[in-house]
């Protein structure tokens, strides 16, 4: 996921997406625990992408 995509989008869909990429996180531990994971480089993925629209959303509450 690209950071201008995540900017053209507005608080309420960043939220929104901060919460489907958090489940989807949950959901590959219980694989990864279980030994299931197949895509491990998903995790890392997911944790940037979080990590992206978390600093999105702070930049644009200090504005």
């Amino acid at each position: 996921m690209k950071a201008a995509d995540l900017r053209a989008k507005s608080q309420d869909e960043l939220r929104e997406e901060l919460v489907n990429l958090k489940k989807e996180q949950f959901n590959l531990r219980f694989q990864a625990a279980a030994g299931q994971l197949e895509n491990t480089a998903r995790v890392r993925e997911l944790r940037r992408d979080i990590a992206r629209i978390k600093t999105i959303l702070g930049q644009s509450a200090e504005a």
